[in-house]
């Protein structure tokens, strides 16, 4: 491997002798096209293209869409990679045909006739950037990486993977552009996916992939970038059952919001589980107790029982009454209709819809037997009888699942009945509210809650499936959360992406094969992921003393950057020390993040104040004058800073209800880090540090 390759500040050469100068040149070229291709959109007239105005319409926005998916990035290289190509033995290789060569970037540009001079990272051609090697060449005889400042491009460094006096070593751009700093939202790691990651990236759409990664192994970027992948290679499917990424918070959706966008990709909706149940307003809370007999799976049975308890077995014969003649259906007729719909299990909603549908059907029969002939309009004349209504409401009446929920909530009686045999009387009394409610929208609904009326919805009437979900911090949900999660992709498929280590939830997965089953994905595909690449090797090491305490069998990273990053345990004993710390990392080029228990961010927040420090809230952009960010421990999860000063860990963990919960909290916040650590503290530090 070739070290990184810089101009010369006086050089005088040539551009066809200099290399770095023909690669600007190719990058010139290759943003001059992608220009001509938006121009080309933009100019398009469709007033005679179009039937009418709502085809227009649409035809408009995809336009839109089309352009903004083009736009330049300045500040982001267009290419980062280029492979050279051996040669194409068979038809399969026929894209890496003898001489040529593949530059490889976010999207795919090419010149006015056609030819392309940039590559898709997603295109099967690509796959050798990210797969390749010295014992696996994949017929590549030169990949190049591309060093560069802003969205300058200022050195190369080149493998000769095909030739056997080359030895392997480290890419040193490679490790440059994993610990280059951040300021600003997370970014894309087109440029650094490795070929782990890549297997993950590349999986198909028809199977659901769990990823298990400790911090710092870019399990949220590989989830993101295989969205990115899927939009790619099923583009049409996918355009028309929809995608969804589900994070923990705003402030985490915040964070990576820009990543999708930067890679062109600009359809992909983004939300918390909260938005996908907003059924009703949530303006209460659970204490814990309750959140985790609210939260069990057990509650889907009792509350599919309460539905179902509605439905009734009719005692009186039907009549219907069509002009002269009147048409009697006996009770014992309607009752096998009304258990044979019990039996099919379908949704309660579509049960009662099909009930009308099958009493006029049996009317229909009577009238064919006494000679009539009647057809499909009068089978549905007959559905819609005022008789076949009252009877249709009576046996099987329509549900409110909000209604139910509060019954449910506040009518012990009602809850015992259906929860018998599932929940014990403590799990009942814990559950029941104190005071009686008036309605649905007076109520104090908590996050729980809305789920649980979001599982009797889908008891009711069928939720929407997508083509694909990404759910991200998967540790943290409960099984009833998780079952809502699955309800949008029964039909679709997931990227589920957590660490069990960092479950901060008095429900938190106890095992990834349980998670996926309550999800509806049992045979999922578990990977783990283990090799770190953000959090330096002294800091990482410094956490995983944690994990034989909050989750023992687990594999610790192993960080394989050959920066050690800084870490300083630092005894601290006025506020000022902990402010002079941030102002010392803020002394270096990027981000900074001051992490603490929630309860001490009001001081902290004070201190920096009278400091004179700007500082901002999770999620919140960091700019070039304010870098640095302050975090209540309970927002810092899928967040990374450059810097960070950790303050006071002992009341992190005496934060939570629970001393495990605390320490997961702890490992959480000693894992933001990216380039260097400093821990504050007064009171001694928790003994699982040692």
């Amino acid at each position: 491997m070739s070290t990184p390759s810089t101009p010369s500040p006086s050089s005088s050469t040539p551009v066809d002798n200099d290399p770095l100068a023909r690669e600007r040149a190719h990058l010139r070229s290759s943003r001059s096209a992608l220009r001509a291709m938006r121009e080309d959109v933009e100019a398009l007239d469709i007033r005679d293209v179009t039937a009418n105005w709502v085809n227009a319409q649409i035809l408009e926005r995809q336009i839109g869409e089309r352009i903004k998916a083009l736009a330049d990035l300045s500040h982001t290289p267009l290419f980062f990679g280029r492979l050279d190509y051996l040669h194409a033995p068979g038809a399969a290789r026929a894209e890496g045909a003898e001489g040529e060569q593949f530059y490889i970037g976010r999207r795919h540009v090419h010149d006015g006739e056609g030819d392309p001079m940039v590559i898709d990272w997603r295109a099967p051609v690509s796959q050798p950037f990210y797969r390749a090697s010295k014992k696996d060449p994949m017929d590549v005889g030169l990949r190049r990486r591309f060093g560069y400042t802003g969205g300058d491009l200022t050195a190369y460094e080149d493998e000769h993977l095909s030739d056997p006096a080359e030895t392997a070593r480290t890419s040193m751009l490679l490790q440059r552009e994993i610990e280059r700093p951040r300021v600003g939202p997370m970014r894309d790691i087109v440029a650094t996916i490795q070929p782990e990651q890549d297997e993950i990236v590349r999986s198909g759409l028809g199977g659901t992939v769990c990823v298990q990664g400790g911090p710092g192994t870019g399990k949220t970027a590989v989830g993101l970038h295989r969205v990115a992948y899927l939009l790619y290679a099923h583009r049409e499917r996918l355009a028309r059952t929809g995608t969804l990424v589900i994070g923990p918070n705003k402030s985490f959706l915040h964070y990576i919001e820009q990543v999708l966008p930067a890679l062109g990709e600009l359809t992909v909706r983004q939300g918390t589980v909260d938005d996908l149940v907003a059924h009703v307003e949530v303006r209460g809370a659970d204490d814990a107790a309750a959140a985790i007999v609210k939260g069990d799976a057990r509650m889907a049975q009792v509350l599919r029982r309460a539905v179902r308890s509605h439905v009734s077995m009719p005692s009186e014969p039907l009549v219907v009454v069509r002009g002269s003649r009147r048409w009697r259906l006996p009770a014992y007729e309607l009752e096998g209709m009304v258990r044979e719909l019990l039996d099919r299990d379908i949704r309660y909603g579509a049960a009662r819809e099909a009930l009308p549908q099958r009493i006029a059907h049996a009317i229909l029969v009577q009238m064919e037997r006494s000679g009539e002939a009647p057809d499909d309009r009068v089978q549905d004349a007959v559905a819609r009888n005022s008789a076949v209504k009252a009877a249709v409401k009576a046996v099987w009446p329509a549900v409110d699942p909000a209604k139910l929920v509060l019954r449910l909530l506040t009518d012990a009686e009602f809850l015992a009945a259906h929860a018998e045999g599932v929940l014990n009387e403590d799990e009942q009394k814990t559950i029941l509210w104190a005071k009686p409610v008036r309605s649905v929208k007076s109520a104090r609904w908590s996050a729980a809650d809305a789920v649980l009326i979001d599982e009797a919805t889908d008891i009711v009437e069928r939720t929407h499936s997508l083509g694909h979900v990404v759910l991200d911090e998967a540790q943290d949900l409960s099984p009833m959360q998780y079952r809502a999660v699955g309800r949008r992709c029964t039909t679709g498929s997931a990227t589920v992406l957590g660490d069990l280590a960092q479950g901060t939830t008095p429900w938190a997965t106890r095992s990834w094969e349980e998670a996926l089953t309550h999800l509806g994905k049992a045979d999922a595909v578990i990977e783990e992921l283990t090799a770190g690449f953000r959090v330096p090797t002294d800091v990482i090491t410094y956490a995983s003393r944690l994990l034989p305490h909050i989750a023992p069998g687990l594999t610790p990273v192993a960080s394989v950057r050959e920066n050690p990053g800084f870490f300083d345990l630092r005894p601290v004993a006025e506020v000022t020390e902990v402010v002079a710390a941030c102002e010392e990392l803020l002394r270096n080029e990027g981000s900074t993040g001051l992490i603490a228990a929630d309860a001490r961010i009001p001081a902290l927040a004070e201190a920096l104040t009278a400091a004179g420090i700007g500082h901002l809230s999770p999620g919140e952009e960091t700019t070039a004058e304010t870098r640095l960010t302050l975090v209540p421990a309970s927002l810092a999860k899928g967040l990374e800073y450059d810097y960070v000063v950790l303050d006071e860990p002992r009341a992190v963990v005496d934060g939570e209800p629970d001393e495990r919960t605390g320490l997961r909290r702890l490992y959480v916040a000693l894992t933001r880090a990216v380039s260097g650590l400093i821990v504050t503290h007064a009171a001694p530090l928790p003994p699982q540090l040692g």
